[in-house]
């Protein structure tokens, strides 16, 4: 995946973090995704689709999400909390949404968010690419990103006839 198209994830959830949860985020080596792992017990799910298509995934242990949400809510949270993943997926919507104003050239919409608690699930990978997993640390806990975004080719542009120069101008 082009940097291009990383550097402004990695931009998002810092200063998301930095500005809604007082945190901040140290971002490790991206690594590559190739396969499914079951290694997450919450995660916050959000598409994209548009000039590309692919979705932002943000994975939790249960003891950080819950840490993340707590933070964000200004109140105590757990998994059976009913506003848990509300929270968790507003700060997935604001890490998609952060970093899609800044992929330049690009324009994206982003989806509802979706998330998903169970014990070390698994969100599957896309057939089309691998995601890129962004693995991140703060004194919430540890945690993931993990992005996939494919460029769709745009048509090529359409020639126009020249429009003729206004007779006595």
């Amino acid at each position: 995946m082009d940097v291009r198209f990383i550097n402004p994830f990695i931009g998002s959830v810092k200063n998301v973090f930095k500005t809604m949860l007082a945190t901040d985020i140290i971002v490790s080596k991206p690594v590559i995704k190739e396969h499914d792992e079951a290694n997450a017990d919450v995660s916050a799910v959000i598409g994209l689709s548009g000039d590309a298509s692919g979705c932002v995934v943000l994975s939790f242990p249960t003891r950080t999400a819950a840490a993340a949400a707590s933070k964000f809510a200004g109140a105590e949270m757990d998994e059976k909390n009913p506003d848990f993943a509300d929270a968790l997926g507003e700060l997935a919507n604001m890490v998609a949404g952060h970093a899609k104003a800044n992929l330049e050239g690009l324009s994206l919409s982003i989806s509802l968010p979706s998330v998903i608690i169970g014990k070390e699930h698994t969100v599957s990978q896309s057939r089309i690419a691998p995601r890129l997993s962004l693995p991140c640390d703060s004194s919430l806990g540890r945690f993931a990103v993990e992005v996939v975004l494919v460029v769709e080719k745009k048509p090529a542009a359409v020639n126009a006839a020249p429009v003729p120069a206004a007779v006595g101008a």
